[in-house]
């Protein structure tokens, strides 16, 4: 498996779609941030930066390591172009700030992709590891397992009072971002998502979009992560979140009951009008598109659409994006052209024809 193999592969670890409360949370992610001793923050220049790609190249190359987590390999974002670049964004394996250009940056990455390592984005590095459905302490455990090994190699930035030392002031301590994906369609329909979703910062939690900080919330996905990483140890971190998480997926399921209750024969006009669309449709934008299929997703687990996985829909978050449809199509689009494509694709993931 090379990185060029995971850009124009449509399936990752986090789509397998399986795992606890998988009908409400798409991912569990564990985010590290890390910075190696004695050396600029790279912002400060490229010089720098290239010391850290030096260093972080050699690491993951270590028996070691590999032993530990498996083989990673390691590409620098220079030699990718702009859409290569895009995809890995729409995978959620970077990050917006990491595909753009400039400086010595670079990737790391699993075979399965639950590992990424971004080099030289905010921080030094920025360890990466997703997990499908509610597994936030299965992705730390690997999380974990890869910074202990990282650290045997690399000297990180440490202050044995403030913890790991970062770019921003905001992850010093830890360094850990803790988040989950969640599909909430019910709770937005019987207008309770505001009221849930605000309620958040108050227990030290924000709300995101699709790809994280500065994007909105589409296809009533949901990222729900932890603001404070000084003064908590990184269990009390993910046990908060995710009782915090279990507690709004109690609320979402109540919200489903509800609707099924008092208003099944409208819920199931949605499903099917979604349904139909998606299959017939020779135009479709990529907002639409994931409003249609957030209607088919819960669908499928209220049991009024078969003979459609889960699965499909996961991928289908990635494929019908814009850099991975003109990556499958072998050629830049337009637009119209884009939109005429994902149509096209939708239509054959969903039926088949």
């Amino acid at each position: 498996m090379s990185i060029m193999d995971a850009i124009g592969r449509s399936k990752s670890k986090w789509m397998e779609g399986s795992g606890p409360h998988s009908d409400i949370v798409i991912t569990s992610r564990i985010r590290l941030a890390r910075n190696l001793e004695e050396v600029p923050f790279p912002h400060i220049g490229e010089k720098a930066q290239q010391q850290v790609v030096n260093a972080v190249k050699k690491a993951v190359a270590a028996a070691e390591v590999e032993r530990q987590v498996g083989k990673l390999e390691f590409i620098s974002m220079n030699e990718l172009p702009p859409l290569e670049r895009q995809i890995l964004v729409e995978k959620h394996l970077i990050s917006p700030q990491q595909a753009q250009p400039g400086g010595q940056k670079a990737i790391v990455l699993r075979e399965d992709e639950a590992i990424s390592i971004m080099v030289n984005e905010e921080d030094h590095l920025r360890v990466q590891c997703l997990y499908p459905a509610l597994q936030l302490h299965e992705a730390w455990r690997l999380a974990n397992t890869l910074d202990d090994a990282l650290e045997n190699k690399l000297n990180f930035a440490f202050d044995e009072r403030q913890g790991y030392l970062t770019t921003c002031p905001t992850n010093v301590g830890t360094g850990l971002r803790a988040s989950v994906m969640m599909h909430l369609p019910a709770l937005v329909m019987t207008k309770q998502a505001g009221r849930v979703l605000s309620a958040l910062s108050q227990v030290g939690l924000a709300v995101r979009g699709l790809y994280g900080e500065g994007t909105e919330a589409i296809g009533n996905l949901f990222q729900v992560s932890n603001q404070i990483t000084l003064g908590q140890n990184e269990e009390e971190i993910i046990n908060n979140l995710s009782s915090v998480v279990k507690q709004i997926i109690d609320q979402e399921r109540s919200s489903r009951e509800v609707l099924m209750r008092e208003s099944r024969v409208h819920l199931e006009d949605r499903v099917g009008r979604a349904y139909g669309t998606l299959t017939n449709a020779r135009i479709i934008s990529s907002q639409e598109a994931l409003s249609l299929m957030s209607e088919i997703r819960m669908g499928i687990d209220l049991k009024l659409v078969k003979g459609v996985d889960a699965r499909v829909l996961n991928e289908l978050l990635v494929t019908i994006q814009p850099a991975f449809l003109q990556h499958s199509a072998g050629q830049e689009m337009e637009s119209f052209e884009r939109d005429v494509f994902r149509a096209k694709v939708i239509r054959q993931r969903l039926t088949g024809n």
